[in-house]
């Protein structure tokens, strides 16, 4: 059997700014050193189904539910900033993200190619991006700990395994040592 030449050219890291996330990003870093690769970094907020909207609503009032659905995606923000009072833009926060690890890592040199911060589904965000920017591989981190995590459906990380056309480094953080 002969075995195809891998090329990764360019890498979509997908983020939930989650610290699982984070710990991906060195993966996602690492071989696009290796490689030679750059790396899109693409953050989708997700929009909450009409269905969910008005199903919330029959319970709490509508202003309420804007309320949550604005915390929800205020928190996104801080948690891009670093709790930041200046609300610096999720773009922005990404991009700086970027050079901080560029700084920290030094001999870890790699090109982010694009920023995105998109809205929609991220199952479907993730993999419409990774086809229409010619990605080569998708590096994004999971939260799953244990068998009800695992064997629970629609994470995103297992939804986008199972669609992909793109080969999946999907990275959980290492269990923590007592």
């Amino acid at each position: 059997m002969i075995l195809p030449k891998v090329e990764i050219k360019k890498i979509l890291f997908a983020t939930d700014l989650s610290e699982n996330a984070r710990y991906a990003f060195a993966y996602a870093v690492s071989l696009a050193n290796l490689y030679g690769a750059s790396i899109t970094l693409l953050h989708v907020l997700a929009e909450v189904p009409e269905t969910v909207d008005k199903g919330v609503i029959g319970y709490i009032s509508a202003e309420r539910w804007e309320a949550i659905k604005k915390q929800h995606y205020q928190e996104a923000k801080e948690t891009l900033t670093r709790k930041k009072r200046d609300y610096v833009p999720i773009r922005e926060a990404l991009d700086q993200f970027c050079e901080d690890v560029r700084s920290s890592h030094e001999d870890q040199d790699f090109v982010a190619d694009e920023i995105l911060v998109t809205r929609g589904n991220p199952v479907d965000q993730i993999l419409a991006q990774a086809e229409e920017r010619k990605c080569d591989l998708i590096v994004m981190g999971t939260q799953g700990h244990g068998i009800l995590e695992d064997a629970l459906v629609g994470s995103t990380a297992r939804r986008i395994i199972r669609r992909s056309k793109k080969p999946v480094l999907v990275v959980r953080l290492p269990e923590e040592k007592d």
